[in-house]
């Protein structure tokens, strides 16, 4: 079993930045893939930004909606996963779920809510 924990998030004003991390614990495990997605109410999941390794080596992914104001970082020796939101729209409120892939199946986190007023 992998545990994701996510933290940060919270409230911030349009145009502002929030950073966000994911710590994962549990056993040893290779991961395919590791990121964030968030959710509204009444919408779908979509996913936000990820890792993906292939031989060794690891490749940032964004979803239209965010490039050039979102970026993703990692720490493989902290297992941790940083999601930097900048300059904030108000659609950008939502719910923020890290998540990664692995040969043993998709896990998640709990969830960490984020606002933007605007």
């Amino acid at each position: 079993q992998v545990q994701l924990e996510e933290s940060g998030g919270g409230l911030a004003q349009a145009g502002g930045s929030l950073r966000l991390s994911c710590a994962a614990s549990g056993r040893t495990v290779t991961y395919v893939t590791m990121g964030w997605f968030r959710q509204v109410p009444g919408k779908e999941r979509e996913v936000v930004a990820h890792f993906t390794w292939y031989n060794g080596a690891a490749s940032a992914g964004y979803a239209n909606s965010v490039k050039g104001r979102f970026a993703i970082s990692k720490d493989n020796a902290e297992n941790k996963v940083d999601l930097h939101l900048n300059i904030l729209p108000p659609a950008a409120t939502a719910v923020y779920y890290c998540s990664s892939d692995t040969p043993s199946g998709r896990f998640w986190g709990q969830g960490i809510q984020v606002t933007v007023s605007s």
